[in-house]
């Protein structure tokens, strides 16, 4: 993809891991339950909240002392992090935070999960395209806003684990946000994958899904 616009991403398990790469610049959004080794080469190592299956703080310390990259957290994750991150590489964030990352740009929004205790959802903006990473969030009323300020192109919608969530919320966030592509995710049973593209193409026809296995390469556009 060098000197091209564009970018690959891949869900790396069952939760929130997301790999997203650009020709200059590549992110890892909550790797956990992933080996180092595939997630690779990254420029910075995003964060949203606390919880096991979003927050690995050994992966993480090895990723980032292999890669020397960037680790940006929400306050309590980075708090967590403070004994395995060294200080000018940790990078503690709030909703209304901007930063970037080399020629990619992220912008720290709010999230609606309840059990978690300051989590964030990223809308992470690099080759020209803008994926909205929502974490564990339950559908909320701002995300019409973001939706309309922000015009991702991309949107994950959680569809199940978290508690309150299955594939309907996850088309409810589809529906706020208007992505031109919804990518279900973060749950252990594939039928919830295939319950949400049913749910999409009935409620929003106009949005694409996809819907991705573990490790699968998708390219935009």
């Amino acid at each position: 993809m060098a000197g091209q616009a564009g970018i690959s991403l891949r869900w790396l398990n069952d939760y929130a891991c997301v790999l997203l790469r650009a020709a200059d610049v590549a992110l890892v959004v909550d790797p956990t339950y992933v080996r180092p080794a595939d997630v690779g080469e990254v420029d910075a190592i995003l964060i949203t909240h606390e919880h096991y299956d979003h927050l690995d703080t050994d992966i993480v310390s090895t990723i980032q002392s292999r890669t020397g990259c960037l680790v940006v957290a929400d306050p309590t994750s980075s708090q967590l992090l403070t004994r395995f991150v060294p200080g000018d590489k940790l990078i503690t964030v709030e909703p209304g935070s901007q930063i970037s990352v080399g020629s990619a740009k992220v912008y720290v929004e709010e999230c609606n999960h309840p059990p978690a205790r300051t989590p964030v959802t990223y809308i992470i903006e690099l080759g020209g395209v803008k994926v909205y990473h929502t974490a564990d969030s339950l559908p909320f009323d701002r995300m019409a806003d973001i939706g309309a300020t922000h015009k991702p192109d991309i949107a994950f919608c959680t569809v199940g684990v978290a508690p309150g969530t299955s594939p309907q919320t996850g088309v409810e966030i589809a529906k706020l946000v208007r992505p031109k592509v919804a990518i279900p995710y973060h749950t252990l049973k594939k039928a919830d994958l295939e319950v949400f593209s049913r749910l999409l193409a009935r409620e929003a026809p106009d949005i694409r899904c996809v819907v991705l296995a573990k490790g699968e390469e998708f390219t935009y556009p």
